[in-house]
């Protein structure tokens, strides 16, 4: 009996040891890219006569492609990269920018295992915009008028997430004087907006006798802010800049509430309350004393919303 266990053991052992040196192969299958890729622009209010549009800029963006599980759009290669996700690859897009303006759409898609393909298109649409005429008196009193963050309220500074869906700061918002101790500079600059009557433009006057509040490096627009640093004041003694008005971008609906128009600066040396933000400022509430605004951040993802008070 002896025999006949220890013979089956061996038989047992040596069927182990033979399955354990088997090998398993892998494979990933088939990674190519997607193909066929492309973007077809349609140009809202385009006619033969008006192949530009009817001056609201929008285009309905679509992008195409073969084997594509997903895709991303950039809608104008001359600001900074910012692939946007599309769920079903079609969007409607207003381009704010007024007058007539080429845009560069950069559309990339991803296939099996992170393939991808990228492609890019020209559009070139026409964008008229003209903001409610209590917008500019309110703002400019007609003429000139200047304006400093409010901090006797609270929230005069806040951030939440950049959603259509959010348009209050949910994830932190200043109290009252909050930032008087490290950051006064942030209630000292005033803001001095005004129109040109010679020619119905506007420009935006900014004076900072304590320095600017903002962040460093690459999160400020502001020339000769320093490379690396903490959020705080730094040396900065303002600018002069043009400004416009456009159809807000955000897609926050006016219920939020919001005027659903918005500020646009030109150039870099000017900017609104902090430093460390974009160009177009959406106007939620703007009386002839109040201004509340809402701006997108230079991290991606970040809403800020600023109060402000007339002088």
């Amino acid at each position: 009996m002896k025999r006949i266990f220890k013979y089956l053991l061996g038989i047992f052992v040596v069927f182990f040891i033979s399955n354990s040196c088997t090998n398993t192969t892998y494979t990933l299958g088939d990674l190519t890219a997607p193909t066929g890729l492309a973007i077809t622009a349609e140009i809202v209010g385009a006619t033969t006569g008006s192949p530009t549009g009817d001056g609201s800029g929008d285009v309905k963006i679509t992008i195409t492609a073969k084997d594509a599980l997903s895709y991303k759009v950039d809608y104008d290669a001359n600001t900074p990269l910012d692939l946007v996700y599309l769920p079903t690859g079609s969007i409607t897009k207003k381009y704010t920018t007024l007058g007539l303006n080429t845009y560069r759409i950069t559309a990339v898609v991803y296939g099996k295992g992170g393939t991808s393909s990228t492609t890019t298109k020209d559009v070139t649409v026409r964008s008229d915009f003209t903001p409610n005429p209590s917008i500019v008196s309110n703002l400019t009193g007609g003429t000139t008028k200047t304006w400093v963050v409010d901090k006797s309220l609270a929230g005069q500074i806040g951030v939440g997430p950049w959603s259509n869906t959010s348009s209050w700061p949910e994830w932190w918002a200043a109290g009252v004087n909050e930032k008087v101790a490290c950051c006064n500079c942030f209630y000292t600059s005033t803001f001095t907006f005004a129109k040109v009557a010679s020619n119905g433009t506007y420009t935006l006057q900014v004076t900072c006798p304590d320095g600017a509040f903002t962040k460093t490096g690459s999160l400020t627009t502001l020339p000769g802010i320093p490379g690396s640093g903490a959020e705080a004041c730094y040396s900065y003694g303002g600018g002069t800049g043009a400004f416009s008005f456009v159809p807000s971008s955000s897609g926050v609906a006016a219920s939020a509430p919001s005027t659903k128009v918005a500020i646009v600066l030109a150039g870099n040396s000017t900017f609104i309350g902090y430093g460390a933000v974009q160009k177009e400022y959406e106007i939620l509430v703007l009386t002839a004393t109040y201004m509340y605004l809402r701006v997108q951040g230079t991290e991606t993802g970040n809403a800020w919303y600023i109060k402000l008070k007339a002088i």
